[in-house]
């Protein structure tokens, strides 16, 4: 969940998850573990995946039966990097019902994301372990933090010093997410750390 509707997080793979949930479970608090299921959405009006890199996500998630929206509007650099997010989210009663509103409101499915995440959280940071159907195991890092001036930029790069410190290995973050990452694998550029 975004911090004041701006979200920061990385999403990486790295060599030694082992360590990295040896590390957890020694020094972080183990929040939860759920099966997600991401559904993602696209008014034909205004094509979000027509742009690149895709900025605009929204969501509809069944997490265990708990249900939200949520809609991201990335803030690329010119490199197309994206540092942070504005991010709005909320509960629903109904998933179905919101299908149907979308689907009156010629918005059209465009991928699902099926994922088991195990969450803990570590000073700042909440960290996710996520194993996604069709893709493989993920780190995703969010930063919780109080510091609502904090330079997005800074914090990601403590969140890879993180890492490093505790012997993880190589790290490969990608920009894209994994809406973007099982629609356009060809196009998923990983950069080392």
């Amino acid at each position: 969940m975004a911090h004041n509707n701006i979200e920061i997080e990385i999403q990486v793979n790295v060599e030694n998850l082992k360590s990295l949930i040896r590390f957890l479970k020694s020094n972080a608090v183990f929040q939860a573990e759920k099966h997600q299921v991401d559904e993602y959405f696209s008014p034909i009006h205004k094509d979000f995946l027509g742009v690149r890199p895709v900025s605009e996500w929204l969501r509809l998630r069944n997490a265990d039966g708990q249900f939200s929206i949520n809609y991201k509007n990335w803030h690329h650099e010119k490199d197309g990097k994206g540092y942070y997010c504005d991010e709005f989210e909320t509960k629903i009663e109904s998933l179905e019902q919101v299908k149907r509103i979308l689907s009156a409101l010629s918005f059209r499915s465009i991928v699902t994301v099926d994922k088991l995440r195990k969450i803990y959280k570590y000073k700042d940071y909440e960290v996710a372990i996520d194993s996604v159907k069709g893709l493989g195991d993920f780190v995703e890092i969010e930063y919780i933090g109080k510091n609502k001036k904090a330079d997005p930029k800074k914090i990601t790069e403590g969140m890879i010093d993180f890492l490093k410190k505790i012997g993880c290995g190589k790290i490969k973050i990608n920009y894209g997410g994994y809406p973007y990452l099982l629609l356009f694998p060809e196009e998923v550029k990983y950069e080392d750390q």
